[in-house]
């Protein structure tokens, strides 16, 4: 059994979403990021950086394992999927989950701080992260034009990038003409545990749409707080 220490981001859905589609059976605990659980020395056990998610694998004595990507790379490890075991398709497979580490992800996160939650807007630097942003998922766009999936075949390198860009509205950054990319998408919404592990830990995005402009507020509101502790 795994335990799954979370919140409805695209980090976190990395985790719930790759649990899913590996049918690893775990346990959900959440993390309220807007009351500052993340720093409480019971979550700095587990992670000492204070970010979700983290898992903890019950069957290796109690193994905490903290990054997104980490836990991707250790959870296909562990059910033998999703992941080649083989050098070269191992190494596209690592690639791709790189690509959205080191550049999807933070330059989306940037866009989302300054667009969104940031107490004052900076027009340049919103400019330079959707901008990049958009650079980004061009990249991706031409490389699924030649490809159906970013490595040889399906892989936590999909779940991964699929689960940033998904977001792509929020982050102010537009997909049109990228028609490459958003067949992707659209084949990744119909994948086995994606729209399980989106509910994980509860459905932001329907929270938000219900609620529509308040809740929109409410939850800017709680991001910015976390900028300035």
């Amino acid at each position: 059994m795994i335990d799954l220490y979370t919140a409805p981001t695209p980090n976190g859905h990395k985790a719930s979403c790759t649990l899913e589609a590996l049918e690893i059976p775990y346990e959900t605990h959440f993390v309220n990021i807007s009351e500052d659980e993340q720093r409480k020395p019971d979550f700095l056990a587990l992670n000492p950086n204070g970010r979700i998610p983290v898992i903890v694998d019950r069957e290796m004595d109690n193994l905490a394992i903290f990054e997104s990507g980490a836990i991707m790379i250790y959870l296909a490890e562990k059910a033998g999927r999703l992941l080649p075991t083989d050098v070269k398709g191992r190494s596209r497979v690592i690639q791709w989950l790189m690509f959205q580490m080191g550049g999807v992800g933070p330059m989306m996160g940037q866009a989302n701080v300054f667009s969104r939650y940031f107490p004052e807007k900076i027009q340049p630097a919103i400019n330079r992260y959707q901008n990049e942003c958009r650079r980004l998922f061009e990249v991706l766009d031409g490389h699924l034009a030649q490809n159906e999936w970013l490595a040889d075949d399906y892989s936590i390198a999909d779940i991964a990038n699929w689960c940033w860009v998904r977001t792509y509205k929020w982050s102010g950054v537009s997909i049109d003409g990228l028609e490459n990319l958003q067949r992707w998408m659209g084949v990744m919404r119909d994948q086995p545990g994606m729209a399980e592990g989106l509910e994980v830990p509860f459905n932001l995005e329907k929270l938000l749409k219900e609620n529509n402009q308040k809740a929109a507020d409410e939850f800017a509101a709680s991001a910015q707080k976390t900028l300035q502790t």
